[in-house]
């Protein structure tokens, strides 16, 4: 191991590298997925794409359904984020709400903005079904870990438990409402402009249960 100056400039060098190769794979791989579709695309045919070994494909992605949903983390950790980095004195609802807005504003693919080509591969692919359904979950888990967090109680709360599956249901709806506009065909401003409307609404039913809670101090 180097050490030093030159040391140092190593593993940025490296880690550019590995970034570089990594997005080369991803967008090799949606290209192939959206073309010929998911289900049908080898990890094989990706490789030979992206001009890599089907080992180095498989390094950087575990599970073929990860090169698909490559921005899965940050969807996981989404909604813990609004929370964990709400204002004084606004609450966990509050700050969600917020996050919401401003991701439908900008048509954040994070938020369901994917685009009618790739709603269309995943609706298409059930590995991709299965897999999304259980990025919700984990998205939620992390959520109530957040919010366990922000009121000083375990994630095992019921109090706790009830608002994160609350929240993450109507995250859930709004992301699926979004999927469903797309496949129906809308542009993406009418979408956008719509899913404000009935998060306006799914939010406000919310107000007096959860509006007090988890109010950052």
């Amino acid at each position: 191991m180097s050490s030093g100056s030159a040391g140092g400039a190593v593993p940025g060098l490296r880690e550019s590298k590995k970034q570089a190769t990594r997005q080369q794979i991803s967008d090799h791989a949606t290209r192939l997925f959206l073309a010929q579709g998911f289900e049908q695309t080898t990890i094989a045919e990706i490789a030979t794409s992206a001009g890599v070994a089907a080992k180095t494909v498989t390094n950087y992605f575990a599970r073929k359904e990860d090169l698909a949903l490559d921005r899965q983390d940050e969807f996981v950790s989404s909604l813990a984020a609004a929370v964990a980095s709400r204002r004084s004195g606004q609450s966990a609802l509050a700050a969600l709400r917020t996050a919401f807005d401003g991701a439908v504003q900008v048509q954040d693919p994070v938020a369901g903005f994917s685009g009618p080509s790739f709603a269309r591969m995943v609706a298409q692919s059930p590995t991709l079904t299965a897999r999304l359904r259980r990025l919700h979950d984990e998205r939620e888990v992390a959520l109530v870990e957040a919010l366990a967090d922000a009121v000083g109680r375990g994630p095992a709360d019921i109090e706790v438990r009830t608002a994160g599956a609350v929240l993450g249901a109507v995250h859930r709806i709004l992301f699926q409402r979004i999927q469903e506009l797309t496949l129906g065909g809308e542009r993406a401003e009418l979408i956008a402009d719509a899913v404000a409307a009935d998060a306006a609404q799914a939010f406000g039913l919310l107000e007096p249960a959860l509006g007090e809670f988890a109010v950052a101090p």
